[in-house]
């Protein structure tokens, strides 16, 4: 099993709103970065942890706990032409873009707030902490204890 973390702004989708998606499901669609689209794509699997950090707003952190349940899978957003997220380079045939299925597991008893992990020893090599733009990235085992503990 691995862990990872995903940014999303919690004005567009939180996690309250992955908690009262249908079966608490939901496709973790409109990522377009590379190196992001790499790991879903690539290293993502069944069982994984993911920390759903809330970003762009007053108090950025970690709001909660998903699951993946289902593997990457072309990312249906980028073939409608009325998303955000629509990219006319990507096809059916030849999909530029991926996506993962996760599933609410809980919300943390607090958020642990971007400020406070930048102040843990523990985390200083995270990538979040050292200013990554990834909306998603992986975690360090001992990351994900740390934060954890945190909340």
């Amino acid at each position: 099993m691995a862990y990872w973390l995903m940014k999303t702004e919690p004005d567009a989708f939180s996690i309250d709103d992955l908690a009262n998606s249908p079966d608490g499901v939901s496709g973790w669609d409109g990522v377009r970065n590379y190196q992001a689209r790499n790991f879903m794509r690539d290293d993502m699997k069944v069982g994984d942890q993911v920390f759903i950090y809330h970003s762009s707003c007053p108090e950025p952190g970690v709001a909660g706990i998903a699951e993946v349940c289902r593997e990457a899978y072309p990312d249906p957003s980028s073939f409608d032409p009325e998303s955000p997220y629509y990219d006319p380079k990507s096809t059916e045939e030849n999909p530029r873009w991926w996506c993962v299925s996760v599933r609410f597991v809980r919300k943390l008893n607090k958020v642990v707030p971007l400020a406070e992990m930048k102040l843990n020893p523990a985390l200083q090599d995270m990538a979040l902490v050292k200013r990554s733009r990834l909306s998603v990235m992986p975690v360090q085992p001992h990351e994900w204890e740390t934060i954890m503990a945190m909340a």
